[in-house]
């Protein structure tokens, strides 16, 4: 059968139109498909962009309250430091708690620190060591001062002091260093700069003294330079009050647990920096020997070293 018969046979004929015709329903179907999915597509992120707004909306509050003496509920009464002692590991002989923790009108957690690692020592003895706690005294976080990485960056700043903190969570693998600006200026306000990973993508952080700064007041900023969170401080108080903010969409409790650490280093942050001026400027003369204190080596160790 020649081809032009071929092409006017009645059964060809029909067998074409029908698979043009599954072909245009195919594509139809296909088309309904793509457009219900760009549709749940478009609704998912509106979802999203309104759940952001809303959080945007919001901010997660709370206030760290200094106090002026030991007489306080945690540690005043007998064997209160042995009971202490034998809620946590982490609450050694020489803790002095000093300062509570408020969210929503109730005590969450309370702030103290290693003082006989500060008040009594001197040279390289002498550091700064924070411990978070929860109001049952379950420990939360760790904030230790990092004297070596802070003199080597107050060397490479020529004697500008850049005070390096490490902080360990309860919460996360990954340890969070917050760390004095060597971009400092005479009468210009100081920073503080760290990030958080979030699975493998670091969000980068840094706070600001505010310029116009009557209780210590701070500024938290994102990578982006928009304010995100503030911490204000009281001006009429003997011990210090601060009262901490973060919008809600970066109120992670990483980002919450470094806020409370650093307004109790608001109180220690004048004589930190002058400690670490001043055992700079030692060494750099030869008047002492640097050491490292065995607990901070461990902060430097390698984490894939043959064990």
């Amino acid at each position: 059968m020649s081809s032009a018969a071929a092409k006017k046979d009645p059964v060809e004929v029909e067998a074409r139109n029908a698979a043009a015709d599954a072909a245009a329903d195919a594509r139809a179907d296909v088309r309904e498909e793509a457009s219900k999915a760009k549709a749940a597509v478009t609704k998912l992120e509106k979802a999203k962009s309104a759940a952001n707004d809303a959080l945007k909306a919001t901010w997660k509050e709370f206030t760290v309250d200094v106090w002026i003496t030991p007489f306080n509920s945690i540690e005043f009464g007998f064997w209160k430091r042995d009971r202490n002692r034998g809620k946590s590991r982490q609450f050694t002989t020489d803790m002095d708690v000093f300062a509570e923790i408020n969210e929503n009108g109730e005590r969450t957690g309370v702030l103290g620190y290693r003082k006989e690692l500060w008040n009594g020592t001197s040279g390289t003895d002498k550091r700064l060591v924070f411990k978070l706690f929860s109001e049952t005294l379950n420990w939360r976080a760790s904030m230790d001062m990092m004297l070596g990485r802070s003199i080597q960056q107050t060397i490479g700043a020529r004697g500008l002091p850049v005070t390096t903190y490490s902080i360990n969570t309860s919460t996360d693998d990954a340890l969070i260093v917050l760390e004095r600006s060597a971009n400092k200026w005479p009468l210009c306000p100081e920073y503080f700069s760290f990030f958080v990973l979030d699975g493998s993508v670091p969000k980068f952080y840094r706070i600001r003294r505010d310029i116009i700064n009557l209780g210590g007041d701070y500024s938290l900023i994102d990578q982006t330079g928009e304010t995100v969170g503030y911490l204000d401080g009281a001006v009429l108080t003997i011990g210090g009050r601060w009262k901490g903010s973060v919008r809600g969409d970066h109120a992670d409790p990483r980002i919450m647990t470094v806020m409370k650490l650093f307004a109790g280093l608001i109180v220690f942050n004048p004589e930190a920096r002058r400690h670490v001026k001043t055992l700079a400027r030692d060494i750099r003369k030869g008047r002492i020997q640097p050491d490292v204190h065995y607990q901070e080596a461990d902060l430097y160790m390698n984490p894939r070293r043959v064990r």
